[in-house]
């Protein structure tokens, strides 16, 4: 099997009569690519950033509204996460995690072990937990509260980490007890609920560095929304897997 990786520069590139049958893109851009007369049957994309901002057409239709709709839809509350003022925030964060308790409720009555299981190459149901620890870690400990060392060290960073800057020497290397995830977890949720309680419009506008790339400015509010759709998006991706679990679906 071919690979491609971070340094290969296939921008431009032609595929014409070419089989890619079962061929997989992950963290890749495909912005502007053009696929015509393709065979695309059981083809499956995930992109979080679809509902903020361009198009997907599929035969002349633009299918990105459609798609936010009916996650809208399927996820009560998620709408919310583009709110705007504190009330509308603290509205928006308490039926995410409503949302989430009863998640969590439903892995808690499901086989034990579940909560470590992978299902096709994706994060375990805890490890998904661990990423919005290291999320909240980020986007409100670094970015807003400006805390010079932010990291829990049971937080689940991502492949990029130590490219951004990350000292990947903080965080543990063997996966910690479930229990203290969920201590953790909860910790980084009152952190969150505490900061909206009294957060102010004012507030809100001030201007951060982006906790990536600290020259381009972001806002607290700016912030708080990236906060929001990572739970939302972590969310989405933690009850889909528990569906294929409970409908016998292949664990890695």
């Amino acid at each position: 099997m071919t690979s491609f990786g971070r340094t290969d520069d296939l921008r431009g590139a032609r595929f014409e009569e070419a089989d890619l049958t079962g061929a997989r893109f992950e963290r890749a851009d495909l912005s502007g690519v053009v696929m015509r007369g393709v065979e695309v049957r059981d083809l499956d994309i995930d992109s979080p950033w679809l509902g903020e901002g361009g198009s997907l057409r599929v035969n002349g239709v633009d299918v990105a509204p459609l798609v936010e709709a009916e996650l809208n839809r399927r996820f009560p509350g998620r709408a919310q996460r583009t709110a705007t003022d504190p009330d509308g925030l603290r509205a928006a964060w308490a039926v995410l995690q409503e949302t989430w308790a009863r998640t969590l409720d439903r892995v808690a009555a499901m086989p034990e072990g579940t909560v470590d299981v992978s299902v096709d190459g994706e994060w375990s149901f805890a490890q998904t937990l661990r990423h919005l620890v290291f999320a909240t870690d980020v986007w409100l400990r670094k970015a807003i509260l400006q805390v010079e060392q932010p990291y829990h060290p049971i937080g689940q960073t991502i492949p990029e980490s130590a490219e951004d800057g990350v000292d990947l020497s903080l965080f543990v290397t063997q996966p910690p007890p479930y229990a203290e995830v969920l201590e953790v977890r909860a910790d980084r949720v009152a952190m969150v609920t505490d900061f909206l309680a009294a957060v102010t419009p004012e507030q809100l506008a001030e201007e951060r560095g982006n906790p990536w790339a600290p020259a381009y400015p972001e806002t607290v509010l700016s912030c708080l929304h990236t906060i929001l759709g990572e739970e939302w998006e972590h969310h989405r991706y933690a009850v889909r897997d528990l569906d294929a679990l409970e409908a016998g679906g292949v664990a890695d």
